[in-house]
């Protein structure tokens, strides 16, 4: 059963990707001129996640990811963590993007997979302050 329930959260949260990928929401003149009403603060809610997805989310995908992270690549509001192209693996980066935006909503999260090949990256910007949080939260993915 739990199973089931893992497999139709990735489903979901691939098809939740994709469909925002290929039908961004429109966004009107006065929401582009309009600044954000409400800033969620620098820090992770775990309770966003039900106790499963949270087991799932930091004590799974969060260390297979650390371990299959090939390079880290610094941006002036973030940073882009590079993966091998295997499918699997991007299923488990969209599954740990998924749940990341539920417990801090104040990142910014892109997927880019290269064409011809390329790289497949994952980049974590936001506003201000937000690179620090990186660099703090995800320590372990840096590697030195």
């Amino acid at each position: 059963m739990e199973a089931e329930r893992m497999k139709a959260f990735l489903i979901i949260a691939i098809a939740t990707i994709i469909l925002g990928a290929v039908f961004p929401r429109p966004v009107s003149a006065q929401q582009t001129l309009t600044p954000a009403k409400h800033e969620s603060p620098f820090a992770c809610d775990r309770l966003a996640l039900t106790p499963e997805l949270r087991k799932r989310h930091f004590d799974e995908l969060g260390p297979k990811l650390h371990s299959l992270t090939t390079g880290v690549r610094e941006l002036p509001n973030g940073y882009e963590f590079e993966f091998p192209t295997e499918s699997a693996i991007i299923q488990d980066v969209a599954e740990w993007a998924a749940g990341e935006r539920l417990c801090c909503p104040f990142f910014d999260i892109d997927m880019r997979v290269g064409s011809e090949g390329g790289p497949f990256v994952l980049r974590l910007t936001g506003r201000e302050g937000v690179k620090r949080f990186i660099k703090s939260d995800l320590a372990r993915w840096f590697k030195g």
